[in-house]
């Protein structure tokens, strides 16, 4: 008798001889399980052949390609310039309104996912498309906004194409992931633009219905990269900015997609499995 009321002052109680969780130290319990449930997801066993470590994978195997043959940035950007008028494509009317189109683009989508965040909370079990949603917001201010823009343009201080000597400006070329002081800020390295046109393509698939994904896709990454070579031939970035700033971006959008929707489905699981009967053991 002694036992059962130190258990039961403990917050615990007794049921077939077993003791059992009391109600705090269940919810601590549970939350335990989703936590471990979203960690596993991230970095467990499935994830070694999946989209993070492929993204990891190219990041490296590609930063090593462009290191050991920088001639691939300039003999690309150098099929775009003339010397002594430089980039002219710079000039196209029909290439700045290329560009300009995907302001407008980012802008419509972003109303659209902030639409769909809102219908959620307005109907009742939506919950999946607020997990969706509150991805492609996520994506876009950490992929474009915080990684690419906040931290890499900002402090890697690789030149532009257009600022380096082979092209008519003063910089030296600056091989990728080098750290130098001949830009100060809105670099090159990495593309901002190249990543939101990577987001447009996560965002056009993530909104699109499934029986018209496919074809949506390929448009949306036609129109990627477009707007990605289109920077190339302003004389705005190298070939590698371009493919990094992809993959980069690549990757934080597949940690996220963990994260906020693959991973909130397991801890339900394991939400649910801990509150069947007999799911702890004796103590």
């Amino acid at each position: 008798m002694a036992d059962i009321g130190a258990n039961l002052g403990s917050g615990d109680w007794v049921s077939g001889g077993i003791a059992r969780p009391g109600p705090v130290r269940l919810r601590l319990r549970r939350a335990a399980n989703r936590a471990s449930a979203r960690l596993r997801l991230l970095v467990g066993a499935p994830c070694v052949h999946g989209p993070i470590s492929i993204s990891l994978a190219a990041i490296v195997t590609v930063s090593l390609i462009f290191l050991a043959i920088p001639g691939l940035d300039t003999g690309l950007s150098g099929l775009f310039h003339q010397a002594g008028a430089g980039f002219t494509l710079a000039q196209s009317p029909m290439l700045k309104a290329l560009r300009k189109s995907s302001d407008i683009v980012q802008v419509l989508l972003t109303l659209t996912v902030l639409a769909g965040l809102a219908w959620s909370f307005l109907a009742a079990g939506r919950s999946a498309t607020a997990r969706r949603c509150g991805f492609l917001l996520a994506a876009l201010a950490i992929g474009p906004g915080l990684v690419v823009n906040g931290v890499l343009k900002a402090w890697w201080g690789r030149p532009r194409p257009i600022q380096v000597d082979l092209y008519g400006g003063d910089a030296p070329y600056q091989p990728v992931w080098k750290i130098s002081d001949w830009c100060q800020s809105n670099c090159s390295f990495v593309s901002g633009e190249a990543s939101a046109s990577l987001w447009i393509v996560l965002a056009v698939v993530v909104l699109t219905p499934a029986r018209w994904r496919l074809p949506a896709g390929l448009s949306a990454g036609a129109y990627a990269l477009c707007l990605s070579v289109n920077r190339i031939a302003f004389g705005g970035h190298f070939l590698s900015d371009v493919v990094l700033s992809w993959l980069i971006s690549a990757l934080v959008f597949t940690v996220l997609y963990r994260l906020m929707v693959a991973a909130p489905g397991a801890a339900r699981r394991a939400r649910s499995r801990s509150a069947r009967p007999g799911a702890y053991a004796p103590v």
